[in-house]
């Protein structure tokens, strides 16, 4: 064993690499099991693959230019690429997308990325497109088998200088010939077919609401057209329709319910709508059973063997498995609730989503924990180990280079607490000079609905293996920790993250954790207007980083797309009556107090943050004389999806950074402009 290098923070000398990064890294998504159709034809029979079902799921990667591709799980533990070059299954519908393919008895249905058509491709053979050239999206497809048809969300954008039409469709399989099935309100998402073809469930919301504020569970009569409200209202949030085999409707839903205590109350637990219509909670819990709808297709619950519900639930920041038995978990029929119709599944994984289950009762998802890779999983239920079949990146790295996460909580405004992840410096070759605190980076994460996730993320690592210490706050609005702790941004966007921002750098000084006078901020999108916000409104950072991030709320407000057109209305107040408060909290007229050095990244094929922003932005800071730099991406939109960008942004932060602060990388990077450098 070598002894220690006594040196700097932020000078140390790391295998984690950004070619490592954006090399040797995948994203994983959207993970499907098929059972074998007899007859079927495709890459493999049923012999020949030794299984029962083929297991799916999606691949992004950067070193393709962010293409992402549908993959096969061969019975060899070998992968097969589904989707052809020139082809990427993504679809831009709310411009998050999600929802993108759809498979059955080897035939493949998913929405390209180049020009939003959906293709029909037999496995192994050329896609064939299916809807014609036009100014449609699609995404969320389920097959209706008895009409020979997709159903599917839509959104028209053919009528220039208009908002979106969106709605629910039918794609005739023969013709591509659509049929408009709903609409008349301003978004829908999860159509899903009963299973004998009777039923249409869907949910559906109106502006100025955002999925997770408000919004309506219904149930169409396809024969009749006839439709019926399940659930939903002004503050009630349904997620997730599904059926169970046997035909019962199931749901997420963050209702109050009938409170044995206050923790009990507004949360998004599971629901049961029962064949006589009465709907039964299955199981109260102070924790989330769903995520909030960004993309299509999301998946944390799935039905197994016949009675019981496996699923993902979040509690304090972080996710876990556990499974419900669908005959006693009901606690409208009285069940006494000591019965254990609830138990958890034990897992080192600590970032659950896409479960699904297989026609052999086993549970797949992408599961992340702290000190592996993400991966795909596949969970044997009866012995609860879990088999790898797919990770991320295949890392060839000492975990004692990986820094562990610590949860903690903190103080904030109004006497109320916030919550966060801690990443200490970690690094066995080196140890600081005594006495010497680490650079801090506060990250304000996204959404702002939205949380920090706990797995093992290369590009925090990246930084505390070269002596910068991290912390990832789940500001209040942040998702996991209920609905009145989702609603502190309630009006109070630009305040309550910022403070609960701060306050994280403050406790975590007052810690001795980390250096008072190389605090950094860092964010992207509405995690970047955080940054900006702080920035300019409070004096606590030293220097900051905006990766495509707002800094005029007006303009964002009447210029952006229709997902997020009123998003503002809950966080900030409705426009243009509250002019006067976007005025205030827009950090772009209030250059006069930003004090520190900022880098700006930006694509300039945005549609969700205009690239406007950060130029306007840079300019200010520029000619106000302040250290700043600006990094563009001719081909990159909301959020940087290719490798090569990838390493550019993360290297220019840290040069950044090494500039500002007077440290020496043992990096070689590429220097980058900073104007005013000399200030």
């Amino acid at each position: 064993m070598t002894q220690s290098q006594i040196l700097s923070f932020g000078s140390w000398k790391s295998p984690i690499t950004s070619d490592l990064i954006v090399s040797q890294t995948v994203g994983l998504g959207s993970v499907t099991s098929e059972g074998f159709a007899p007859g079927s034809s495709g890459l493999g029979s049923a012999e020949a693959l030794g299984d029962r079902h083929k297991i799916y799921w999606l691949e992004l990667r950067p070193q393709e230019k962010g293409r992402s591709v549908l993959v096969r799980l061969n019975s060899d533990g070998t992968t097969t690429d589904i989707t052809p070059e020139l082809f990427s299954v993504k679809t831009r519908v709310h411009e998050y997308g999600g929802g993108a393919y759809l498979i059955k008895d080897d035939i493949v249905y998913f929405s390209n990325k180049s020009d939003d058509r959906v293709y029909r491709q037999v496995v192994g053979k050329t896609p064939e497109p299916l809807t014609s050239e036009s100014l449609r999206r699609y995404a969320d497809f389920i097959l209706d088998e008895t009409r020979d048809r997709l159903i599917c969300a839509c959104e028209d954008h053919t009528i220039p200088e208009q908002e979106p039409v969106n709605s629910i469709i039918a794609i005739a399989l023969a013709t591509g010939e659509i049929t408009t099935l709903v609409e008349g309100s301003d978004f829908y998402t999860s159509p899903r077919l009963s299973p004998d073809g009777q039923y249409l469930a869907f949910i559906s919301w109106d502006h100025p609401n955002m999925p997770w504020d408000s919004s309506y569970l219904w149930l169409m009569n396809l024969e009749s057209g006839s439709k019926e409200l399940v659930a939903g209202g002004t503050r009630e949030s349904i997620c997730e329709p599904k059926w169970s085999p046997e035909g019962k409707l199931y749901f997420s839903s963050d209702r109050s319910v009938p409170r044995q205590s206050r923790d009990r109350t507004n949360w998004w637990n599971l629901y049961c709508r029962n064949h006589d219509g009465m709907i039964e909670c299955l199981h109260q819990m102070p924790a989330e059973f769903a995520y909030p709808h960004w993309v299509f297709g999301l998946s944390t619950y799935s039905f197994v063997g016949d009675n019981n519900i496996v699923c993902a639930y979040s509690q304090n920041g972080r996710w876990y498995l556990g499974i419900i038995d669908r005959e006693r978990g009901s606690l409208a029929r009285g069940v006494d609730t000591n019965i254990k119709q609830f138990r958890p599944i034990k897992t080192p994984y600590t970032n659950i989503s896409s479960v699904q289950t297989t026609s052999e009762g086993e549970v797949l998802f992408i599961g992340g924990c702290p000190t592996q890779p993400t991966a795909v999983i596949k969970l044997n239920l009866e012995t609860e180990t879990c088999t790898i079949l797919k990770k991320a990146a295949d890392l060839n790295i000492d975990p004692d280079y990986f820094s562990q996460p610590e949860a903690i909580a903190f103080p904030t405004e109004n006497g109320l607490t916030a919550y966060g992840w801690y990443y200490p410096p970690q690094n066995p070759d080196y140890e600081p000079p005594k006495g010497e605190l680490p650079p801090l980076i506060v990250k304000s994460h996204g959404g702002p609905t939205a949380a920090a996730s706990v797995n093992l993320n290369l590009r925090i690592q990246y930084w505390t293996s070269r002596g910068f210490a991290y912390v990832d706050v789940n500001y209040g609005g942040s998702i996991g920790y209920g609905r009145q702790y989702r609603e502190r941004l309630e009006n109070n966007w630009g305040i309550v993250d910022v403070d609960d921002c701060v306050n994280a750098a403050k406790y975590l000084v007052k810690q001795r954790k980390a250096d008072e006078n190389r605090l950094v901020i860092s964010g992207s999108s509405a995690g970047g207007y955080t940054t900006l916000a702080a920035l300019t409104f409070r004096d606590i950072f030293k220097a900051g980083a905006s990766y495509y991030g707002i800094s005029d709320l007006e303009t964002i407000a009447k210029d952006t797309h229709k997902f997020e057109s009123r998003y503002f209305d809950h966080l900030i107040g409705k426009y243009p009556e509250t002019k006067e408060i976007y005025q205030q909290r827009s950090p772009i007229n209030f250059t006069e107090k930003l004090s520190c050095p900022v880098i700006f990244f930006q694509g300039l094929e945005d549609k969700v943050v205009p690239p406007n922003q950060a130029k306007v932005m840079f300019e200010a800071i520029k000619n106000k004389g302040l250290p700043v730099a600006y990094i563009v991406f001719e081909d990159e939109g909301h959020g940087f999806r290719q490798g090569a960008n990838i390493k550019k942004a993360l290297e220019s932060e840290f040069y950044f950074y090494a500039q500002l602060f007077g440290f020496q990388p043992a990096d070689q990077l590429e220097p980058i402009e900073i104007i005013n450098r000399n200030y």
